[in-house]
């Protein structure tokens, strides 16, 4: 999801050279956008994408090492109103930070300092300060990161180790030496759809849950990222990719896996409702019944989750088939169907978008709502009739299913593809189809499927096999199952 750059030096040759990549590195990844639609908000829905699609990451070359023996999680997630919050507890004594899970990124970041922390084009959020900022001097564990760990290597996307060091400042003498103790040079991590974190790799205690909610375990020296300044990204985020500094990653998980069971968007900011995020092998297990459709390995960005579509079939009409690149990638790695926590809603390319609305525009006969389709920027949007203003009307509509590779397939429930956008009135309600298309559907991912097309799903990742389940389940059943829910 992301490229990271660096910004911090001691000396002007330094600073300038460093400068220099900094501009070249944006202006090469500034075509890397994923879609957005500024005039598409209502009812606080984020009709575009919450966070960006990957810029280049690079391969982590660092060793898949438990830093201990951390037995399998069981973390709730809060729904809000463009994506799913989990609740990092960090530092001694601990601070509670919520952050977005996402699985289209490695990095992890809280932002810093309650006074200090400043976001720029966030004023939709200043009057929701529903996240606290962690302060590293309240913690007697935190420290910040060296120059020569392989964490620091990595944020700063270098394909030398020395890099770091010689940006913060160290002599040659010391680096060629190995005895350079400067701490690792502040990032920028930039995101594709305009968000950019500027800050520095910390290290701290982390505290999670075990299986049972119950018991707890510390993680000693976590590194995330303690961010300073923002661009369009208000809340930190907790990356679930496959690189180094993901969460997994981290905690020693990659060679197994987790999964989530996203709560329907009526649960949203209801604190009596979670939705359950299970990591380690238990994510895994009894899972006989589940579909599970081949990872697919990008070239491009081999830290994230791809799966090959298929088809989509719209109620009983025979199966559109999608063009070639969202199963498979080309020549330069661009291609796939990118499954991403991230974005909030599912991404098709032109002209496959068209086709599905055309197929679902001959299947409704319900008058359009145009007014709405310009106030929301959605493309499809229909008046549909309720009863004693009820909006159960999913019956009214025709069914979508993804084919994914591997013949699995999922039948979207009813509220993941046209949504109510406002109250019934007069025995009448609108309803919007929460697809979008890629704007730059011909660089990076064909596709990608949002999280809102995954509530009421179960997602499995087998991070050891490699492959992504995919089970419709009613998740606030699941969630109460495992203790989740207050009633």
């Amino acid at each position: 999801m992301a490229i990271m750059l660096t910004t911090t030096t001691t000396t002007t040759t330094t600073t300038t050279f460093v400068l220099f990549l900094l501009v070249n590195s944006l202006l090469y990844y500034q075509s890397l956008a994923r879609p957005r639609n500024p005039n598409s908000l209502i009812l606080g829905l984020a009709p575009a994408s919450r966070a960006s699609l990957p810029s280049l990451p690079k391969a982590s070359t660092s060793p898949r090492k438990k830093p201990t023996d951390v037995l399998d999680m069981m973390e709730p997630l809060r729904e809000v109103r463009d994506g799913y919050l989990i609740s990092l507890s960090i530092g001694t004594p601990p601070q509670v930070i919520q952050v977005y899970m996402d699985t289209g990124s490695d990095l992890t970041w809280v932002p810093c300092g309650n006074i200090s922390f400043d976001c720029i084009e966030c004023d939709d959020y200043r009057n929701n300060r529903m996240m606290a900022s962690f302060s590293p001097s309240h913690s007697s564990s935190s420290y910040r990161d060296s120059c020569t760990s392989p964490f620091c290597v990595d944020v700063h996307s270098s394909d030398n180790p020395l890099d770091p060091c010689t940006m913060a400042g160290c002599s040659l003498s010391n680096i060629v030496k190995a005895k350079c103790s400067w701490p690792c040079p502040s990032f920028a991590y930039t995101y594709g759809a305009g968000g950019v974190v500027t800050g520095t790799l910390t290290r701290d205690t982390l505290r999670v849950h075990g299986s049972n909610l119950g018991v707890t375990q510390e993680i000693p020296k976590f590194c995330f990222g303690c961010v300073g300044s923002t661009y369009r990204e208000p809340i930190g985020i907790a990356g679930f990719g496959r690189g180094a500094l993901s969460l997994p990653s981290q905690l020693g998980f990659l060679q197994k896996g987790f999964s989530h069971c996203f709560l329907p968007f009526r649960y949203a900011n209801n604190p009596n409702f979670s939705s359950p995020l299970v990591i380690g092998d238990t994510a895994l297990t009894s899972k006989e019944d589940m579909q599970f459709t081949p990872m697919l390995k990008s070239p491009m960005y081999p830290n994230y989750y791809y799966v090959g579509l298929e088809a989509i079939t719209v109620g009983n009409v025979s199966a559109i088939e999608v063009p070639s690149s969202l199963r498979e990638f080309d020549s330069l790695g661009n291609g796939g169907m990118l499954v991403d926590s991230g974005t909030t809603y599912t991404h098709l390319p032109e002209p496959f978008y068209s086709k599905v609305l055309s197929v679902l525009q001959s299947l409704i006969s319900y008058p359009r709502a145009t007014e709405m389709e310009m106030r929301t920027g959605f493309d499809l949007c229909y008046k549909l009739p309720c009863q004693n203003n009820s909006i159960l009307t999913g019956d009214l509509l025709p069914s979508i299913t993804f084919h994914f590779l591997n013949n699995v397939s999922l039948v979207l429930s009813r509220g993941n593809h046209f949504y109510a956008m406002s109250a019934p009135t007069n025995s009448t309600v609108v309803k919007c189809l929460l697809f979008q298309p890629m704007d730059d559907g011909d660089y990076g991912p064909a596709g990608v499927l949002g999280s809102f097309q995954q509530q009421d799903v179960e997602v499995v990742y087998d991070l050891e096999k490699e492959r992504i389940g995919f089970r419709p389940m009613d998740c606030v059943s699941a969630a109460s199952f495992q203790g989740l829910n207050k009633t």
